[in-house]
């Protein structure tokens, strides 16, 4: 692939990511296999992916800023320090999981991925009619454990947190929503930090990935409030299970 359009590529793909991480997750359904094509190995694509994606979500967490509103058993900063700590066991995880393994890894992940973002709304309904709720402690568990999902492989990552914060909160989803975003950043940073120290990240790829991510990221949140959420739904699951279905395919 030339130069010129492999970068225009991954900035398209970056501005379609950016997007769909700030209105339903699943940025990573087009992030990675985006790199994947452009020659990267799968490890690499992941940490990259990671990193490109990064700046996006940091700029959908500043657009929500002012609507973060606190909620459960844990304070903000206890949240915000599990979701870091387990965004760097997350990626040191990816570093020591093989190239091999990986491959073999990343069909599944993305179809659990696929499934969450499917049936998240639904297990989550379901948690909210049910009275079981966590306390601090069983909830600081959970969230760190979805800090190494999120450093780890990602996808979903946002909805499998809205689906288990019902547990700790009686907050509306919308009202959620900026935590979430915020989060997933923290996720990220951490990991992006790790991936960096390691020398997993393929920067020349990942600079164009993310000036998309940024502008996707600006606009998805913007738009969020605006796009019926059943369109915004279907476009999502389309591109996730075709991702799923062609690596699949490719394994």
């Amino acid at each position: 692939m030339d130069g010129w359009l492999q970068t225009a590529s991954l900035a398209g793909a970056g501005l379609l990511a950016g997007a769909m991480n700030a209105l339903a997750g699943g940025g990573t359904f087009v992030a990675f296999p985006a790199l994947i094509a452009s020659g990267v190995a799968p490890t690499v694509a992941n940490a990259t992916s990671n990193a490109a994606l990064l700046p996006g979500a940091a700029a959908s967490a500043y657009t929500l800023r002012r609507h973060l509103t606190p909620f459960g058993p844990l304070p903000m900063r206890a949240m915000v320090a599990l979701t870091l700590a387990g965004g760097a066991a997350g990626a040191w995880l990816l570093h020591l999981t093989s190239e091999t393994a990986f491959r073999a890894i990343v069909p599944w992940l993305l179809l659990f991925a696929s499934l969450a973002l499917t049936f998240g709304n639904h297990v989550r309904r379901a948690l909210e009619r049910s009275e079981f709720r966590l306390h601090a402690g069983p909830a600081a568990v959970v969230q760190f454990v979805l800090g190494i999902y999120g450093g780890y492989f990602g996808g979903a990552v946002g909805l499998l947190m809205m689906a288990t914060w019902v547990l700790i909160s009686e907050l509306p989803v919308q009202r959620l929503a900026p935590t979430r975003t915020l989060l997933l950043a923290c996720a990220n940073a951490a990991a992006c930090v790790l991936f960096a120290a390691l020398g997993l990240i393929a920067w020349g790829r990942a600079a164009p990935l993310a000036a998309g991510g940024v502008i996707g990221g600006i606009l998805g949140a913007r738009l969020g409030l605006k796009l019926p959420a059943v369109w915004v739904r279907r476009v999502t699951l389309a591109i996730t299970y075709a991702t799923t279905a062609v690596f699949f395919w490719r394994s």
